[in-house]
């Protein structure tokens, strides 16, 4: 596993197309796979990888990463299967301790174990939540947003500024129709609707996210919010 060389193009073209199936590295939070990729990155991906920079403006709003859940792995442990890491600079696997005395308490051999074990236990913890939830028919209160996005001038490039913002994916969200309008002086604004799961999605975190494109956007405003 791994993304190939991620400070160089070809490793940010596979992260972005790993990330166009997927809003996180691993799982549905943000974790500590995620701040082991972010931090191995020298930039921002370029503005093409909408996927790749949609999650690293999302993680980089987070000021305290370490407190992500999770255990920090190397590299070559992330990403899709078939290619190893060859980030240059990436830190080495550390050696393995050659065994002590019989006396000696190794307080960190286990680690690893613990780690997959953990992981294992939480995997299946999802599954039976899930069959558990398909099982029982629930409501799901919904709403539709219309929501006016601006941008700095008349030369932002309002279709990628659109794409920028539909790169953004999350359970409990789905965009729908948009349309450009005048605002004024031959600058335009993206009128763009969505509907969203209320528990899951606000709109607090959307305008986080679609701001995070700082250099194609210059505010977001919700215009109309409408129960379902």
């Amino acid at each position: 596993m791994g993304f190939g060389d991620l400070r160089a193009a070809s490793g940010l073209k596979v992260l972005n197309g790993f990330l166009s199936e997927r809003s996180y590295i691993e799982g549905y939070v943000p974790s500590q796979a995620d701040v082991a990729v972010f931090d191995s990155l020298s930039a921002a991906p370029s503005a093409d990888l909408v996927h790749a920079l949609r999650w690293y403006h999302h993680i980089l709003s987070y000021s305290q990463r370490n407190s992500l859940p999770g255990v920090k792995k190397p590299l070559g442990q992330y990403g899709p299967p078939g290619l190893a890491d060859t980030t240059t600079g990436s830190a080495p696997s550390a050696p393995k301790e050659e065994e002590d005395d019989d006396d000696d308490i190794d307080l960190f051999g286990s680690d690893e174990e613990e780690d997959e074990e953990a992981e294992r236990l939480k995997e299946e913890r999802l599954a039976q939540y899930a069959a558990k939830k398909s099982k029982k028919p629930t409501i799901i209160a919904k709403s539709s947003l219309l929501l006016d996005v601006k941008p700095w001038d008349d030369e932002t490039d309002m279709k990628q500024l659109e794409a920028l913002v539909r790169s953004i994916s999350m359970e409990g969200l789905l965009w729908g129709q948009s349309k450009l309008l005048p605002v004024g002086y031959g600058i335009q604004k993206l009128q763009i609707n969505c509907v969203i799961e209320d528990d899951k999605v606000g709109t607090d975190m959307l305008e986080e996210q679609i701001t995070a494109f700082e250099d194609f956007v210059q505010s977001m405003d919700v215009a109309a919010f409408n129960k379902i």
